[in-house]
């Protein structure tokens, strides 16, 4: 399947959270937080948006960190991808 997001809209690719701590303290999976940083999968052509013109910053390949709680989750078989706008992405991981 090939996602191509509209607008100002990026689709992610969350990485997986630690399965131990540095301590060595095995998480479950409820116990695991909700991860931040993610891979940039397609990003969407920008343009006019409410008003304003939208230029993407981002582009496919890049590590963002993005806000805990945006966006929306869609599962495509086995893989999870969540679909934000790019004012959700706080920071480019260099």
């Amino acid at each position: 399947m090939n996602l191509k997001p509209l607008f100002d809209k990026v689709v992610l690719k969350m990485t997986e959270a630690e399965e131990t701590t540095k301590s060595g303290i095995i998480l479950t999976a409820s116990a695991k937080e909700k991860p931040q940083v993610a891979e940039v999968i397609a990003v969407g052509p920008g343009g006019v948006v409410d008003g304003k013109e939208i230029t993407m910053v981002v582009k496919p390949g890049d590590k963002v960190v993005a806000s805990k709680y945006a966006g929306t989750e869609f599962k495509s078989g086995d893989e999870e991808y969540t679909i934000v706008k790019q004012s959700d992405i706080l920071a480019i991981v260099e």
